[in-house]
């Protein structure tokens, strides 16, 4: 990402099954984002983060491990987990509430995504560019 010297980061560990971190991720994230990007944005990292983050929790057995990097060019958002099972966007299943639609908000509404192999588990990724409406 452009702009590195004048990068801030967010690194967070967290605990295994813990749901109280996805609203305690989107708070710290609010916090780095204060003043960053175009209306709208910082909403739209708030809630990818959180599917990212819920998704680790949920489909792991570990802890998970978020990153956001925030600098003038945009923002990249990390999550990392123990499961070496990749991640599918897919069509929601009719009666199962909410699940099954994380990944498809993520591809629908980042700028880019993606998911790659780390040690034994993966990390999975999005980027949003700070001037995009």
């Amino acid at each position: 990402m452009a702009d590195q010297d004048r990068a801030a980061q967010l690194n967070r560990l967290l605990g295994r099954a813990d749901l109280r971190a996805v609203p305690e991720a989107r708070r710290a994230l609010r916090e780095l984002l204060r003043g960053w990007g175009k209306p709208g944005r910082s909403e739209t990292a708030e809630l990818l983060t959180s599917e990212l983050v819920t998704n680790a929790l949920v489909h792991t057995d570990d802890d998970a491990l978020l990153t956001a990097t925030v600098s003038s060019a945009g923002l990249r958002v990390e999550v990392r987990d123990c499961a070496a099972r990749r991640p599918r966007p897919g069509a929601p299943i009719p009666d199962e509430g909410t699940h099954g639609r994380g990944l498809v908000l993520v591809e629908s509404l980042a700028d880019t995504w993606g998911v790659r192999a780390q040690g034994g588990g993966k990390v999975v990724w999005f980027e949003l560019g700070a001037g995009a409406a």
